[in-house]
């Protein structure tokens, strides 16, 4: 996230916060793709993590990418974190081990998206390359441990570093050394949301299996295909996970706030400070727990905002719905994981057709999924199949929706050239994590550096 919010308007009651996630229900032709992707800097010279501060560190490329796209600054304290562009609406910003993320515009098409993509990563890569720095796609940092990765100076990750042990195994792995691709997109109405929701959820484990690439750790494999996966089976129970209540009869925008009002809260930003208020939950900030111990301690709608993007589910409700289940990965895949849901929710009967596929799933089958993927990926068992026969199912659907959608690029081809990578992988029954590691037991001959040639961007 690149910049966290400050609406002073004072919040009333529940139901005005269950309001402000309906506010992002818009009419069927007013939806969008918004794509974000990260990646891992590294020197090129001896592949190590890149700093924050230096001639060859992060805030030297934030501030080379100031300087060649004019976007406007972003400042924690005095130091650049982010961009944002103040004309199409996308940012770009860091996360807490300094990988460097697009949080792309809201675009109309998946065609949008790819030229977005390629423009960015040819962006960057005219800062990056004269410093000696260059850019990994993989969904965990293949040979750095922990202590080798550069803490950012980003205000709420210190109140982070410090809470996450507390909650979990794996917090400071997730913050320092992992990445995603997501793609958030927008629904019509609560109904619309509700069930866009269940789909995401049910299927987040299948497009965690066919974009797995994250079989390396401390520089040798770990027995996953997704260990970043598998890292949040074990972060904080609080506030991750399939979140089983979606699937409740009448699961709506209050159900959600309902929820989110019980889970610890990060911090408490006034002005540029950042209060540490992790033994309070939302609710009891809106009973007054705060008072003296924060200035203004009045819960605004700034602060319900900054509340929700501390959430971590498998699917995250805002005024739009984040799909957040898929490794980072190479370009292709920055593509390909927009347009799998894309086709997904965004065709009316294509949702309903992949409702139909999960909606008897139990809540215990759901739960297995999420567990075994992070090992197995596209071959685990479930019930009388393998994920792989449930991904080339849902890859079907997805294309039909994406060819009903009808978007042709220049060469006249519709969105459905941006699932080609996923076709061929499913062809061959191997997830990105699979192929890495037949490279690393053979043409790459146990060197692992190899990955940073191969899957630099």
């Amino acid at each position: 996230m690149a910049r966290d919010t400050l609406d002073s308007t004072p919040i009333s009651s529940v139901a005005e916060l269950a309001a402000t996630l309906e506010e992002g229900c818009k009419p069927d032709d007013g939806f969008r793709i918004g794509t974000e992707h990260e990646k891992f800097g590294f020197h090129t010279s001896d592949l190590s993590a890149i700093p924050y501060e230096g001639p060859r560190g992060v805030e030297a490329v934030l501030t080379g990418m100031e300087d060649l796209l004019g976007w406007e600054r972003i400042d924690d304290k005095g130091r650049i974190i982010g961009l944002a562009d103040p004309i199409g609406g996308g940012a770009i910003s860091i996360e807490p081990g300094g990988q460097f993320e697009l949080s792309g515009a809201p675009l109309e098409s998946l065609h949008e998206t790819c030229r977005e993509t390629n423009a960015h990563l040819a962006q960057v890569r005219q800062v990056a390359e004269p410093l000696g720095i260059g850019f990994l796609g993989t969904g965990m940092a293949p040979t750095w441990r922990r202590e080798d990765v550069p803490m950012m100076p980003k205000s709420r990750y210190e109140i982070m570093r410090r809470y996450m042990p507390k909650v979990g195994s794996y917090g400071l792995d997730m913050m320092h050394r992992t990445s995603t691709i997501q793609v958030n997109l927008d629904f019509a109405s609560e109904a619309d949301m509700a069930l866009k929701m269940r789909v995401g959820l049910a299927l987040q484990p299948i497009a965690t299996s066919i974009f797995a690439n994250s079989p390396f750790t401390d520089g040798k494999p770990n027995g996953y295909k997704s260990f970043r996966a598998e890292i949040w089976n074990d972060l904080d129970a609080d506030r991750t996970g399939n979140i089983p209540f979606a699937f409740e009869d009448g699961f709506g925008f209050e159900s959600y706030v309902q929820w989110a009002l019980d889970v610890p809260m990060y911090f408490v930003k006034r002005g540029d400070d950042y209060h540490d208020v992790t033994d309070t939950t939302f609710r009891q900030f809106m009973n007054g727990a705060l008072e003296g111990r924060v200035p203004d301690a009045l819960p605004t709608i700034g602060d319900w905002n900054n509340h929700l993007s501390t959430l971590f589910p498998d699917v995250r409700l805002k005024k739009y719905i984040e799909m957040r289940g898929a490794d980072g990965g190479p370009w292709r895949g920055i593509c390909a994981l927009p347009a799998l849901w894309v086709g997904l929710l965004y065709d009316k009967g294509v949702l309903d057709q992949a409702w139909q596929l999960v909606k008897d799933w139990t809540t215990e089958e759901r739960a297995y999924l999420r567990a075994e993927v992070p090992k197995t990926a596209l071959q685990t068992t479930f019930r009388n199949q393998t994920v792989l026969d449930i991904a080339r199912e849902v890859v079907s659907l997805s294309k039909e929706g994406l060819k009903r959608r009808g978007y042709l690029n220049d060469a006249g081809l519709d969105e459905r050239v941006h699932l080609a990578s996923v076709d061929e992988s499913l062809a061959a029954g191997m997830c990105p994590a699979d192929v890495l590691l037949q490279r690393y037991h053979g043409s790459w001959d146990g060197d692992l550096s190899r990955i940073f040639d191969d899957y630099a961007y």
